[in-house]
């Protein structure tokens, strides 16, 4: 992949960012990211996912909050009245922020004043509980709790102040220095006095803090704050934390960041630490560094990586597991592994341009986050199996949900870092819309929508897409006003369109893979057209994932489709069915149809499930069928069910 020249970055460390904002801002990279004020969500599909957050999940979340006591927690802080009752798990800070820092980018995207007063109300109760030091936590250091950092492993304080401070970085860059910073910037200060080269030498068991203090580095100018995210992640994979059941492993303390080969143990951890030493690595050009988070992502992705991009395999530890353990009934894939997954994979990508990983942001975006939220935005998925076996209870809207996997959405868990998680996301994803280079303009994800990017010499693309991605292939780029001079648009063509096709002005041609470049003087009120094939495609898994063998699985575009058992015929078992992979599926009206097969067995069902295959076939008729599949993301809408993406293989008679 050929790579451009770095382009340098500029950003005011007193106010707001003048592009409107964005969570990730690379003093230098290959690529420069939109901000807020440069991008805007048109209609369809993440338009509608947008302002579900906006209206629905935003104020679902501080309504549980406020119900559970998170949020009386810092109240009890500052009025001097906490004990042993604190409300919640040791991390419940940190979901107050991750609420904070999607309130903010929301008001920096839509400017609804409600959003802005919910950032203000909240800050104003947190301000309250930092100590003079700049300490801020609500479950240590303070009259009936643990003293501070007594517990590194699993007390998370200061993965809580991570989240911290990329909340401030929100509030910064779009509206400006305010109490949110002021309480960060007094935070990271007090993380730095007290783990810094002649500090405490210890690390905390979940990596975040290392992304909040290099993301607040850069937004405010001070390159201690990145420095000591440098500290953090070398001083990790040396036997800093303690031992524990599941290894050194679960926090990345077994191998020095800079050895390791691939991505183990606990999912979220090692993606929140990966992308954390992109940001030091740009930052400091610390080119070994960037080339092992490199290495890592194209190992776990070619050997460990979910086809719909989730990633963690091991309900144990919410971790990865070893190379093609990738079993579809326990998959995890946490929805927040999810999140850091795209925060990985976009810092590669500013950093490098290479569009493998925009690639792996869309598979994610459309199989991981779209799954997640209910319709309605008040119920969510926490683990994203790609099998249900059995269909889930439905779930208490009115009730804390225990258990982080099931069947149906839950309304809220009792460890409910996934909202939250979703929340800060959608508030932001026309962000990674598109990229802007020196002289080029690259559009990565497809929406409708409008954009007024800014190219590293100075001159502006005012630009309109129209498009029903991903119902349909057709994306329409509308000049609204053309630079002056030769620009070079880019379309990225996802690996999976293979006969893609690029109009301009009835010119028609056939693209690769990879980057579809119109590299010419554009024209105010042209249109240029790229035409992704969208004819469903049956996908077969390598042949070393064991869980699979026998199995395929249908896509369309970018989203993987699944069988549920509400669209089975009555009397009809998931496990009976069989797909024909002879015949070609076929698309109609959101779903995909394949024809399958289904085997009633007519003798007892065999005492022991092993043996030839006359014992374990036993008698019986087959009868032919036309399978419904539907969308992966919207799996469980019509309440709960059984479901399945990989399918079995008729066997030729």
């Amino acid at each position: 992949m050929r790579r451009t020249t770095n382009v340098t970055v500029q950003e005011s460390t007193t106010g707001a960012d003048p592009k409107g904002g964005r969570p990730v801002l690379p003093s230098r990279g290959r690529q420069r990211p939109l901000g807020m004020g440069e991008t805007t969500l048109t209609g369809g599909f993440w338009a509608t996912l947008q302002q579900t957050n906006a209206t629905a999940s935003l104020e679902h979340c501080e309504q549980w909050m406020e119900r559970l006591g998170w949020l009386a927690n810092f109240d009890r802080v500052a009025d001097g009245t906490t004990g042993p009752d604190r409300a919640g798990w040791s991390f419940a800070d940190s979901e107050v922020y991750k609420l904070i820092e999607a309130l903010a980018w929301e008001y920096g995207r839509s400017g609804d004043q409600v959003h802005d007063d919910a950032v203000r109300r909240l800050t104003a109760r947190i301000a309250r509980a930092q100590d003079a030091d700049g300490y801020l936590n609500t479950c240590f250091g303070h009259a009936g709790r643990q003293p501070r950092y007594s517990d590194l492993e699993f007390g998370h304080e200061l993965y809580c102040t991570g989240h911290l401070l990329q909340a401030a970085v929100a509030r910064l860059r779009t509206t400006g220095a305010d109490e949110l910073v002021a309480v960060a910037r007094r935070a990271a200060d007090h993380v730095c006095d007290t783990f810094g080269p002649d500090g405490l030498q210890g690390i905390c068991g979940h990596p975040e803090i290392e992304v909040g203090l290099a993301e607040l580095g850069r937004a405010l100018g001070e390159s201690r704050y990145v420095e000591q995210a440098r500290l953090f992640l070398d001083r990790r994979g040396h036997g800093a934390l303690k031992d524990i059941p599941l290894g050194r492993a679960y926090f990345q303390d077994d191998v020095p960041i800079r050895e390791a080969d691939t991505w183990r143990g606990h999912a979220v951890r090692a993606l929140y630490l990966s992308a954390a030493a992109v940001d030091v690595a740009v930052e400091q050009d610390d080119q070994e560094l960037l080339a092992a988070i490199e290495r890592q992502w194209a190992n776990a992705v070619a050997r460990r990586t979910h086809l719909t991009g989730g990633m963690g395999s091991r309900h144990q530890d919410e971790g990865f597991g070893e190379d093609w353990e990738l079993p579809p009934d326990r998959a995890y894939c946490e929805t927040c592994a999810g999140v850091a997954s795209v925060m990985v994979s976009w810092r590669l990508y500013l950093a490098t341009g290479d569009v493998r990983y925009a690639d792996l942001v869309e598979r994610t975006f459309f199989n991981i986050i779209a799954t997640s939220p209910r319709s309605d935005g008040r119920a969510f998925f926490y683990a994203n199996p790609l099998q249900q076996r059995v269909a889930g209870e439905t779930s208490d809207d009115d009730a804390v949900s225990p258990r982080a996997e099931g069947g149906s959405r839950a309304a809220w868990f009792d460890v409910s870092c996934c909202p939250t998680n979703v929340a800060r996301t959608l508030a932001t994803w026309h962000t990674y819309l598109a990229t802007a280079g020196r002289h080029e303009l690259t559009l990565l994800q497809y929406a409708g929508a409008r954009i007024e990017a800014e190219l590293g010499d100075g001159r502006t693309a005012s630009l309109e897409v129209e498009t029903d991605y991903p119902r349909d292939g057709l994306v329409t780029v509308r000049v609204v006003r053309a630079p002056e001079g030769p620009v070079t648009l880019r379309l990225r063509v996802p690996a999976w369109a293979r006969g893609a096709e690029l109009d301009e002005g009835g010119r028609r041609r056939s693209v690769s893979t990879g980057l579809a470049v119109v590299d010419r003087e554009l024209t105010t009120g042209e249109e240029i057209r790229l035409h992704l094939p969208m004819t469903p495609r049956f996908t077969w898994p390598d042949h070393r994932i064991d869980a699979l063998r026998g199995c395929v699985a249908v896509e369309r575009g970018p989203l993987v489709y699944c069988a549920e058992s509400v669209d089975l015929p009555a009397g009809t078992e998931r496990d009976d069915l069989t797909v024909d992979t002879g015949a070609a599926p076929l698309y109609h009206e959101g779903r995909v149809t394949v024809r399958a097969a289904t085997n009633h067995r007519n003798d007892p069902e065999p005492a022991w499930p092993y043996g030839t295959p006359a014992d374990v076939g036993g008698t019986g008729s087959t009868a032919s069928m036309d399978l419904a599949l539907v969308p992966y993301h919207r799996w469980a809408e019509r309440g709960p069910t059984g479901m399945r993406i990989w399918l079995p293989v008729a066997r030729p008679s």
